[in-house]
């Protein structure tokens, strides 16, 4: 977790930033960021713009998900996360294929 820093301009400069994964996949764009107060740290990032073919029914319901900062590779004009996100997903497909 990033400890926050005393110039409020810095946190808020990555809402708006496109997030990748490593992998090179979109998965969203960074609309607002789940702090802890007390420790003073970021948590997660809330993401809308959703890639749809990782988020199907929250793209379809407009709806945004949030993704634990700890996942995060890099900042700076975009952000980069763990690939886990990619595999989230993954489960099921695999279902489908067994299925048919």
């Amino acid at each position: 977790m990033v400890e926050i820093d005393d110039t409020p301009q810095e946190i808020t400069s990555i809402v708006g930033r496109e997030v990748y994964s490593n992998g090179g996949v979109f998965v969203g764009e960074i609309e607002d960021l789940q702090l802890n107060i007390d420790g003073q740290v970021v948590t997660g990032l809330a993401l809308g713009n959703l890639n749809s073919e990782l988020f199907t029914e929250e793209a379809r319901s407009g709806q945004g998900v949030i993704v634990p900062y700890r996942w995060v590779r890099s900042v700076g004009d975009v952000v980069l996360v763990n690939e886990v996100v990619e595999r989230v997903r993954e489960p099921d497909e695999e279902e489908d294929e067994l299925l048919a």
